[in-house]
């Protein structure tokens, strides 16, 4: 296990991770305001461990309007047993709790995107308290990461891992081998691109295996979804060595895909959509329409792609502004060691 590193945050622990047994309380995120001007704004924890095996920080609701992560981070806190483990989880399933309860993608506290926090601040604002905490306390103790995300109630993503692929790196490799053992039909390949206000880039500083998962959306909780969820967690934890060989022969030919182009409404309108996730489409083809329900003497507006490739994401809205999602499509890339 990786040493502690001091921090200056403000945020508490009720719990400690260095003890092991099966541990669950809060992050004390204190913060003055209408609401709570002296208390705190708990956000649960759970930590199991024993054993001297590695540490993974296991992370849902960083939208909070995504719940098929935090469905089965709890399923695990409620079916995992110490005795099973060899080696440390740290469960959050509810990072962004205050938008978790609020069912929004942005914390009501400060109306900021968690993961567009990063690093985050120690005097900052409640999102980049927490941003901070994360990366200067959490991410330093942890051998691993996995950070469970959907579309939320704005877009709908095919089941795939985003993790940083590069195989020049140990980190690289590792990361690697943890999609592999998640196993979503997509593997998303990040480029040096990748917002370094997101957890996948803190885990990248602290030098921490991490991957992101996408997994359906629209802003309810998909069961089969969150069955997939838990056992892909499960898969991951057998693979770390954190609990025993897995039974589960789950496996997929991931495709390698990269994002080649996010297609945004050039209206605002109904908009008919012309196809689904995971579909191949082509340069030319037609997209769907908006309609102008409000001025129906309008001609209709027919949208087509700009380039070929897999629809990785859509828009889930059917009235849309001129700037939303439409789609986000993504081509073939090549990672050496996938076969």
């Amino acid at each position: 296990m990786k040493k502690h590193q001091s921090s200056s945050s403000r945020l508490q622990i009720s719990i400690d991770l260095a003890q092991h047994g099966r541990q669950i309380g809060d992050l004390k995120l204190k913060w003055s305001d209408n609401r709570q001007p002296i208390g705190y704004y708990p956000i649960p924890i759970i930590c199991l461990s024993s054993g001297e095996g590695p540490t993974i920080l296991l992370t849902g609701g960083v939208h909070g309007d995504e719940f098929e992560g935090p469905a089965a981070l709890m399923r695990l806190v409620q079916s995992l047993s110490v005795e099973e483990i060899n080696g440390r989880i740290i469960i959050i399933p509810a990072l962004n709790a205050a938008a978790v309860f609020e069912s929004s993608r942005v914390s009501p506290l400060d109306q900021l995107n968690l993961n567009r926090a990063f690093p985050g601040d120690a005097d900052g604002s409640p999102t980049q308290m927490v941003a901070h905490f994360v990366e200067t306390v959490l991410l330093p103790q942890c051998d691993a990461a996995i950070d469970l995300h959907a579309g939320g109630k704005a877009s709908i993503f095919a089941p795939c891992v985003l993790a940083q692929v590069d195989p020049g790196s140990p980190q690289g490799k590792s990361n690697l081998a943890l999609a592999k053992a998640f196993a979503t039909p997509y593997l998303w390949v990040a480029s040096e691109k990748n917002d370094n206000r997101s957890l996948n880039a803190a885990a990248a500083r602290q030098q921490v295996s991490m991957i992101a998962a996408e997994l359906g959306g629209g802003g309810n909780c998909d069961p089969a979804m969150t069955d997939f969820t838990e056992a892909a967690i499960r898969r991951c934890l057998s693979h770390l060595g954190i609990t025993a060989p897995s039974n589960d022969d789950h496996v997929v030919d991931m495709e390698c895909i990269s994002v080649s182009e996010t297609f945004a409404s050039p209206a605002s309108g109904l908009f008919d959509r012309g196809f689904n996730i995971a579909d191949k489409v082509a340069a030319g083809q037609s997209a769907g329409w908006v309609h102008f329900v409000n001025e129906p003497e309008r001609p209709s507006l027919e949208l087509t792609f700009n380039t070929s490739g897999t629809i990785l994401a859509h828009g889930n809205r059917g009235m849309v502004e001129r700037g939303d999602l439409i789609a986000i499509i993504a081509g073939p890339c090549s990672v050496e060691g996938m076969k």
